[in-house]
């Protein structure tokens, strides 16, 4: 009876946050700092890795926390969006955060914000998570960016090192609609006199991103391919991903033979920049084994990424032939990661399930990996931005022309789904993108959640 009790409280504080959604997204720290300021300022009692960028960043910092927790560092991870519950955007040393906790800490927030100015969801989840981190006595926070970096919600924190992943063309309606304004929104989480780890950088967005480390004085700056590098020395580079090993090649670690839990070759930069992240925390006092932190690459846990599902384990009933793989790509650089993977992994017919947020470049998104496609399904996940079907084949049609391929329209995932998997053979493989709300959707109903947590 109790843990109903709990259960039903909780739905009731999920619904009364996701009533927030309503106000959009809004850019300034001024609601933040004020909404903290009303709760002591927990996040000054903290210490932080903040990490931002178009892509990868979610992966990178599930590495790097989950080396922290492998050294022995009581390790806080704050991410977004969610695939399935709430929970897992707030967790501590791989420990989603309670029901409980959640009521009590929408509780201890809603008394902070202002009636005549509401937060953001995004704004009061941020809240939480630093109030939760440090009740907690979290040691270390590793901290994912939102939108962005300048304006973000986050980015009131000052952290022990900034880290930008890679930067490319996404929500162009907020951050800009070239690579050097997104570039220069995502330098933003670069603070003063404060160590920096960068991805893999195209021209253009690395001289805007060193000329801000420059002018910060950032003390170290450590840039992929520049100060550290890695390679594939093993494995496979397709959605098998078994035996996927790297060497990687710091300023003073070196270290070979590193196994990956994560698949595709793209999360080779990923794990490269955890431990460049870990090698600057070192380098700035904390007590860190290269060997232990390593070993987060391998037993990390980051569902959706390229994550496959064997032949006979899907959809519930265990029916299919082939094997399916869930990747959250959802911008034009995500889809070109994913084509990549795809390209190398082995299958006579590649059976496409999409579903596309309405507000997203819906072709831009689809465009790289249509070209693999052998059939489409168009579908949407239950979620209020999901674009229908008839609006994702219109959007592709206008800006691609018809398919190439056959394509069907599903109303929901579960019917497209059924579709892929009584139309794909034992040598085909089935991919559901587009989204992370698809990917998250399609990964709870495989693995029989009631319901994701959104509205």
């Amino acid at each position: 009876m109790e843990e109903t009790v709990v259960s039903d409280n909780y739905n009731k504080n999920i619904a009364k946050l996701f009533d927030l959604q309503k106000f959009g997204m809004k850019f300034g720290l001024d609601s933040m700092n004020r909404i903290l300021e009303n709760l002591g300022r927990p996040h000054e009692a903290l210490k932080f890795v903040h990490v931002a960028g178009t892509n990868g960043k979610g992966s990178t910092a599930a590495m790097l926390a989950e080396g922290l927790r492998l050294q022995g560092f009581k390790t806080g991870l704050y991410t977004s969006p969610h695939l399935i519950t709430f929970r897992e955007r707030i967790q501590i040393n791989g420990e989603f955060v309670s029901q409980q906790e959640v009521i009590d800490l929408v509780n201890q927030v809603w008394p902070a914000t202002d009636p005549d100015s509401p937060p953001t969801f995004f704004e009061f989840v941020t809240a939480m998570a630093f109030l939760y981190f440090k009740k907690k006595g979290v040691e270390l926070a590793v901290i994912e960016t939102g939108l962005g970096g300048r304006l973000d919600s986050t980015n009131v924190i000052s952290p022990l090192l900034s880290a930008i992943t890679n930067v490319s063309l996404e929500h162009t309606d907020h951050l800009g609609t070239t690579i050097e304004k997104i570039a220069f929104e995502k330098a933003g989480v670069i603070k003063p006199n404060t160590p920096f780890v960068g991805g893999r950088y195209t021209d253009k967005v690395a001289r805007i991103v060193l000329e801000k480390t420059r002018e910060l004085a950032c003390p170290s700056v450590l840039v992929l391919g520049r100060d550290y590098d890695v390679k594939i020395s093993a494995g496979q580079m397709g959605p098998a991903g078994t035996g996927q090993v790297i060497d990687y090649l710091g300023p003073k670690w070196k270290l070979t033979g590193l196994p990956l839990a994560l698949t595709g070759p793209y999360q080779a930069d990923n794990a490269a920049m955890a431990l460049a992240m870990a090698e600057t925390l070192a380098e700035i006092g904390y007590d860190l084994d290269p060997g232990v932190i390593s070993g987060g690459l391998k037993s990390v846990n980051w569902p959706a990424r390229a994550e496959t599902f064997a032949p006979g384990s899907w959809p519930p009933d265990g029916h299919s032939a082939a094997p399916l793989i869930l990747d959250g790509a959802h911008n034009p650089a995500g889809a070109l990661a994913l084509t990549t993977l795809l390209k190398n992994a082995p299958r006579q017919k590649l059976h496409l399930v999409v579903g596309v947020m309405a507000d997203k470049d819906i072709a831009g998104v689809l465009a790289p990996v249509l070209e693999l496609a052998d059939y489409l399904y168009l579908t949407r996940p239950a979620y209020h931005r999901a674009a229908d079907p008839e609006l994702l084949l219109s959007r592709l049609t206008a800006a691609l022309g018809p398919p190439k391929c056959p394509h069907s329209l599903h109303p929901t995932i579960p019917q497209a789904l059924a579709a892929a998997s009584q139309a794909a053979h034992k040598d085909d493989l089935v991919v559901v993108s587009g989204s992370l709300f698809t990917v998250g959707e399609t990964r709870a109903y495989l693995t029989g959640v009631p319901a994701v947590e959104s509205n």
